[in-house]
């Protein structure tokens, strides 16, 4: 544990540390009893070194609280945000299971079966999605950060480094740029401000590794890896896999495409395609997978090891200040409101037609009952004279 854990395990009285279980570029993750609740949880407390920059605790504390509005069931909960002494961290969901990357170099470098790689990734993009529409960008989607329980539910974690995109929160921007090389987008390699579709092109490479069982770049250094997803088109999916459906492969390539206008715009809306893919296409990938067959498939997933909402080690570029660039989020269109059908103007005319029919007869009723009684004058007028006579 950090020095001051040695000392001091329980954070405010409340969270008592129980062990390390990771740490990374920014913070260290302790598995934690929260005494008021009796529960199990993950803590992020930042590096002590971090505490003395007000930029960057100002931007952990805000990107803290934009991830604590995140409900979702395929997003790692935020429970708390805190600061004990000089002491800030984040109380977080513990999540039993295993990383999407372990599961991916379970294969062994082989290809997941299509089904469970697409399960899986739309579990991905409905979290990340739902992200997205509440403005927030994750800017480190790698599988890494990706915890599937032994129920195949997946769980997208450490939005503790996502940044809000609503104008809002586009006050101060810092000259970092967040991201792991071997996922990143070309657009953050290039020192820009990330947008859904960089989280979109993340997922893109995620599926490319999934579907190939290798990264679709690979090279001697951090520098090198940018230039590549800047400038060296990635292989065609097939090139690796000839078995994986044209279909599949299509979306994929315009997953990895370098402008971000050639991708899907956000992660919801890959969801939504995969999904129909998925439904549409289950003679090519298979019926939707069933978790317990991972069970008994894989004797490594038996009872696995407690993996943590943990951090790992997360490179930062600098680059000069530059604004981001907020992508406003669209609503698909309302569906168009069904003209009445023939059948129902028909029965709303001939019913029409019956009111009228009923009217005139009402009318010649009228006038036949008024002529009658004026034919009766002339005898009431006779009988009046014989009584006055």
């Amino acid at each position: 544990m950090q020095a001051m854990s040695e000392q001091k395990l329980v954070l405010n009285g409340r969270y008592a540390l129980l062990e390390r279980i990771g740490s990374g570029g920014m913070s260290v993750v302790y598995k934690a009893q929260d005494r008021s609740l009796g529960r199990i949880v993950a803590v992020k407390m930042m590096h002590e070194s971090f505490t003395n920059d007000s930029g960057f605790l100002k931007r952990f504390q805000q990107e803290a609280h934009a991830a604590a509005n995140l409900a979702h069931p395929n997003i790692v909960t935020v429970h708390d945000i805190g600061q004990d002494e000089y002491n800030h961290y984040i109380v977080m969901e513990y999540v039993e299971g295993r990383t999407l990357k372990e599961i991916i170099r379970s294969y062994h470098e082989a290809p997941m079966p299509f089904g469970h790689a697409l399960d899986l990734i739309i579990q991905v993009c409905n979290g990340i999605g739902y992200a997205h529409r509440a403005n927030l960008v994750h800017c480190d989607v790698k599988p890494q950060n990706v915890i599937v329980t032994v129920d195949d539910q997946v769980k997208v974690a450490d939005f503790g480094i996502a940044r809000a995109i609503s104008t809002a929160t586009q006050v101060q921007q810092v000259s970092q740029v967040w991201g792991t090389p071997q996922y990143f987008s070309p657009e953050q390699a290039a020192g820009d401000a990330p947008t859904p579709a960089s989280d979109v092109y993340s997922i893109g490479v995620i599926l490319f590794e999934m579907l190939t069982g290798q990264l679709p770049f690979a090279a001697e250094s951090h520098t090198a890896m940018a230039l590549k997803h800047l400038h060296t088109p990635p292989p065609l999916v097939t090139e690796l896999n000839p078995a994986v459906p044209t279909q599949l492969a299509q979306i994929v390539n315009k997953l990895l495409a370098k402008e971000p206008a050639g991708r899907y715009r956000t992660a919801g809306q890959l969801g939504r395609i995969l999904s129909t893919y998925r439904q549409q296409g289950q003679e090519e990938t298979g019926p939707i997978y069933p978790p317990m067959a991972a069970t008994q498939q894989s004797p490594t997933w038996q009872q696995p090891p407690a993996v943590p909402v943990a951090e790992l080690k997360t490179e930062i570029y600098q680059r000069p200040p530059q604004p981001a660039e907020g992508e406003a989020v669209t609503r698909p269109p309302m569906r168009p409101i069904p003209k009445p059908t023939e059948t129902i103007t028909i029965a709303v005319n001939s019913h029409s037609d019956a009111t009228a029919e009923m009217d005139w007869t009402a009318v010649s009723l009228g006038l036949f009952a008024l002529v009658a009684l004026l034919g009766l004058v002339p005898l009431w007028y006779l009988v009046f004279r014989a009584w006055v006579g």
